[in-house]
């Protein structure tokens, strides 16, 4: 199978170094692709002819462009014009977007060559990247097993080599938790860091675009590309982009690195617990300041969540009817009929038992008891971590309580499925930045992920801190051991 070099940096100097247009790179790195595919379902459509007929940026920035030639896979809920943008959803089957998403923009000036189409769980609802209509991605350690969810195809994609980095959506902790089942690094920015213009949307106040990638300086580099200020995004803040790759070799000296007692609770494995606490020891021999400290109103984030977050997606995908775009029952004899024949036979389970749950919560009689509630609990666990951030400067949790498990596992069982994501929703609730990074493996040999948190846009102490905890332990060589 033909190769290419796995990070950023190698592969630009590899990609200089050769004599073939981008072009003809883009068709080699097709092939390997459609190998790889075959055997975890990465990507849920895959335009060849498109993505190759669509390289001239690639081929103008091969110049000082911080990404020429780099290949990028982008989930499937990020508009690329002229590709298939579905959301891995039938309802939205052979939508092609007449747009680019603002972050594709920035990818595209700095000569990335793009693969749209990466799979995901059905409009970004799940945790196991089982729910798309294109069938379940699985995971190159263990084919077997998920790869985490919704940003499935993402993280497998780069675990697997098919691509150097993606990018994927954060609604809930769906670029952390992927990244962390599939030993990858998974980046969520602060919100209105990066402009969610081009994002189908699941619930906009949660939603944030982030780069998944083999290491802390690739997630940097890439997060540099795609942040700051959009006009077109009215979450978009207009705080100047620092240099994140100079953060990269700082050493953590020092540093608060707190530790909440709510995130350390009975229902984490215990392999989890073990590498979760050799982290926190190789973070204090490097001369990190480990704080013991309490964030109390986290209890309620999963229950808070999953009312604001459906409540959110039942009016973002209120629009998909089948008059406009997407799928349309077309043997409806009015228009009521075609309504609902087109969601029904449209959306997902997952979708449907979101959108019921959302209505009902916004339903009149029931706002103030769930909604509302919910919006002021938002606050609150807000105000914990602005508490936190006085006597820490960043904070250390497992990203998720258990390794990737098995398909089919938990996917008639949603309670069970949404605890998946009890360590990352905070931050989304919150609006923190936060990534997840490799820590070992299991005795099963199956990778785990240890989650920083910062305070709002101090994205820098989380490449800082994550870089030192790379170099200290090479857990970014752990991919090595995967064979697809």
């Amino acid at each position: 199978m033909f190769d290419f070099p796995i990070t950023i940096s190698s592969f630009i100097e590899w990609f200089d170094q050769r004599n073939e247009s981008a072009s003809d790179v883009a068709g080699l790195i097709s092939e390997k692709i459609l190998k790889i595919n075959k055997k975890i379902n990465a990507f849920a459509t895959l335009d060849i002819d498109t993505i190759v007929s669509n390289i001239s940026k690639t081929e103008q920035a091969r110049g000082s462009a911080k990404l020429k030639g780099v290949p990028v896979g982008i989930k499937g809920n990020i508009c690329v014009k002229d590709a298939v943008t579905s959301c891995s959803s039938k309802i939205l089957e052979g939508f092609i977007p007449p747009y680019n998403a603002t972050v594709i923009d920035r990818l595209e000036q700095e000569g990335a060559l793009l693969f749209p189409g990466l799979n995901m769980d059905e409009f970004a609802f799940g945790s196991s990247c089982e729910t798309s209509y294109y069938g379940a991605t699985k995971n190159p350690w263990d084919i077997t097993r998920i790869p985490g969810g919704s940003s499935g195809g993402a993280a497998a994609a780069v675990a697997a080599g098919a691509v150097v980095a993606a990018l994927g959506s954060d609604t809930g902790g769906s670029i952390r938790q992927p990244a962390a089942m599939c030993g990858v690094v998974g980046f969520k920015p602060t919100y209105g860091r990066v402009s969610r213009y081009g994002l189908i949307a699941f619930a906009s106040s949660l939603d944030q675009i982030g780069p998944l990638t083999r290491n802390v300086e690739d997630c940097a580099r890439i997060l540099e590309v795609i942040s700051g200020y959009d006009e077109k995004d009215s979450t978009s803040v207009k705080n100047e982009v620092p240099c994140y790759t100079e953060s990269l070799f700082k050493d953590i000296k020092g540093l608060r690195i707190g530790i909440p007692k709510e995130y350390f609770t009975s229902g984490i494995d215990e392999d989890v617990n073990v590498r979760i606490n050799e982290a926190i020891e190789v973070l204090k021999e490097q001369g990190a300041e480990i704080v013991d400290m309490s964030l109390p109103h986290t209890k309620y984030a999963v229950s808070c969540y999953y009312i604001i977050g459906p409540a959110e997606a039942s009016s973002n995908l209120a629009r998909y009817d089948g008059v406009h775009y997407g799928y349309r029952d077309e043997e409806a004899k009015d228009l009521i009929e075609m309504y609902t024949a087109t969601r029904s036979e449209g959306f997902g389970a997952e979708a449907k038992r979101r959108i019921l749950l959302g209505t009902y919560v916004l339903s009149s009689g029931y706002y103030e008891a769930y909604y509302l509630k919910a919006q002021k609990v938002r606050t609150k666990i807000s105000d914990d971590f602005r508490e936190a951030f006085k006597m820490c400067d960043c904070i250390l949790t497992p990203t998720a309580p258990t390794a990737a498990f098995k398909l089919g596992e938990r996917i008639d069982d949603p309670l069970q499925m949404y605890l998946s994501d009890v360590f990352t929703i905070p931050a989304n609730l919150a609006g923190l930045p936060a990534v997840s990074l490799p820590c070992g493996v299991t005795r099963e040999n199956l990778p785990v992920g240890v989650q920083l948190m910062a305070a709002p846009f101090n994205e820098e102490v989380l490449i800082r801190v994550g870089h030192a905890f790379e170099r200290e332990t090479g857990y970014d060589k752990l991919l090595d051991r995967i064979e697809v």
